[in-house]
């Protein structure tokens, strides 16, 4: 699973299947600005549960 990129931010997940737990990390221009964590169930986070949290994290921030 790639980082996604919106209007110079940049959201980069990662995830532990084991734990059933992820963090997106948002860099802005090449700076970190925060970790937005999550929880999923399966063998991994879908893709469309990922764009969904980044399209709230852009909605919430006027991104």
């Amino acid at each position: 699973m790639g980082a996604i990129e919106r209007n110079g931010f940049r959201f980069e997940p990662e995830y532990s299947v084991i734990e059933q737990n992820g963090a997106i990390h948002v860099y802005n221009k090449g700076e970190f600005v925060e970790e937005v964590k999550f929880s999923f169930s399966g063998k991994y986070p879908e893709l469309d549960q990922i764009e969904k949290i980044v399209d709230e994290y852009c909605n919430n921030r006027g991104i």
